[in-house]
């Protein structure tokens, strides 16, 4: 048996619960029968994804009936094509967008694929939940009404951790400006199903929403809808963009996935979810009683404005077991494999595949674990910085192009970085490829490092960050 392969029944052998995205959780919730005889290509009787004639088309007409919006793509390539295609299709060279700080990678690389130029609105942070919250709604507004030059406004809404934006502020507030609002809804394709949970993009008014349907819907990865839901939008142009940014052989199982999960939510969604949401609520009940044990609640910070109750953020700090501790005492004693985990929390991500035998194996470890596992002598507290902006010197689009070195973080002030150099947590980039390094940042990169806070873009070897020459 070959490695890919091997590794593959190896994890599926050892991880019993899955708390982490595909959607589907491994379960079979629809049949798609025969998956071999549903990988065919454009050929008479099939059709063309980008220019659907007949089957595509009724079924991405189906999809965007389901969701309500004006017209649905599908994306075969993940939510990053979807959003490459869509922020391009509202954008020229050199136009000015303002993004969302701790937005997805694809928004940073649409920027170079742009030659767009960046303005940045920071979330706030909640240092007393160590989470990341909301964008500030008077900051945004300042900023739209202070540069007539951005043309469009990109938010991540929900956040990967389950943040969610007032949404419907958001979106009055961008347009009253004139301006175009996209969302990254990648982690909401769920939202739509039921009404206990934040309010879609979609509903809201958002002029084009992203949606990963493989990670909140039983749909096979890298299965995504691009919906358009306003007539600010040059839908043609969006076509050309989705054309350049997705295969010329898109896989029929992969949209006959996405068609399947859509039709499952449109009749059983609610009622599953109606379930899931009072059984998740009975067993955050029951793990907020267990001595040592915290897990997040919007309803104890004032900079969250909603939030995905299928998201579930779990911590054991105060045990002295770190986020990224106790994803591993999961996975290797309880068969149980999270999402992700930072410094404080693990993130497990609950959706309609899953059941309440499930959501009480999560419980019984975590009830086991602070029984059995707890240290007591962990002073290990997340750092958070308070979003020192630093100078924007060259494009994303610039940098990209420059040749680069490694140089030590010592010896970087005054230079421009080359790379995306971010801290987990917060997730929020410290600096971003073509911004000036100052000395602030460098005593605050030590200081994470001191502190063993991950920091992508540092080479911890000599604490080295790529600049341009």
């Amino acid at each position: 048996m070959r490695p890919l392969k091997r590794g593959l029944e190896k994890y599926n052998e050892h991880v019993k619960n899955r708390f982490h995205m595909p959607g589907h959780k491994g379960k079979q919730l629809y049949k798609i029968s025969e998956i071999y005889k549903l990988d065919v290509t454009e050929v008479e009787g099939t059709d063309n994804l980008h220019n659907p004639k007949n089957i595509i088309k009724d079924s991405q007409d189906y999809v965007c009936s389901v969701y309500g919006a004006k017209k649905t793509f599908y994306c075969i390539n993940g939510s990053t094509a979807g959003i490459y295609a869509s922020i391009l299709s509202v954008t020229n060279p050199n136009d000015k967008i303002l993004v969302q700080r701790n937005c997805h990678i694809s928004v940073y690389n649409a920027m170079i694929l742009g030659k767009l130029k960046p303005t940045y609105i920071y979330p706030e942070l909640d240092e007393e939940n160590q989470i990341v919250g909301n964008i500030n709604l008077e900051v945004l507004s300042s900023k739209l009404k202070r540069d007539k030059e951005i043309k469009a406004v990109i938010i991540t809404n929900p956040s990967y951790y389950g943040v969610c934006n007032d949404i419907l502020e958001v979106v009055k507030i961008v347009h009253n400006y004139g301006r175009i609002l996209i969302v990254d809804e990648a982690h909401g394709a769920h939202l739509k199903f039921h009404k206990k949970l934040p309010l879609s993009s979609i509903d809201a008014g958002a002029d084009i929403v992203v949606q990963s349907t493989h990670k909140t819907l039983p749909a096979l990865t890298q299965t995504s809808l691009v919906h358009v839901c306003s007539d600010r939008v040059d839908i043609n142009k969006l076509k050309k963009m989705l054309k350049i940014y997705q295969t010329t052989s898109p896989s029929y199982l992969l949209m006959t996935s996405i068609e399947e999960s859509v039709e499952y939510m449109d009749e059983h969604g609610n009622e599953k979810l109606e379930k899931l949401l009072l059984s998740i609520e009975k067993v955050k009940k029951d793990i907020k009683k267990i001595k040592g044990v915290e897990i997040f609640d919007k309803k104890k910070s004032n900079k969250i404005y909603d939030f995905d109750n299928t998201k579930l953020l779990i911590s054991l700090i105060d045990l002295g077991i770190t986020g990224t501790e106790l994803e591993a005492i999961l996975n290797k004693d309880y068969a149980l494999q999270v999402e992700m985990s930072d410094t404080n929390y693990i993130l497990a991500m609950i959706t309609v595949s899953d059941n309440i035998c499930d959501l009480l194996a999560l419980k019984n470890a975590i009830q086991d674990i602070a029984k059995n596992k707890a240290k007591h002598n962990n002073n290990l507290k997340p750092i958070y910085l308070q979003n020192k902006k630093s100078e924007i010197c060259v494009t994303p689009y610039e940098a990209f192009y420059t040749d680069s070195e490694s140089i030590k973080i010592e010896d970087s002030e005054g230079r421009i970085s080359a790379d995306f150099i971010v801290p987990y947590p917060p997730g929020i980039p410290i600096l971003c490829p073509g911004e000036k390094i100052n000395q602030e940042i460098i005593k605050d990169l030590n200081k994470l490092y001191r502190h063993n806070i991950q920091i992508l873009g540092v080479d911890e070897e000599g604490l080295q960050v790529k600049v341009l020459k």
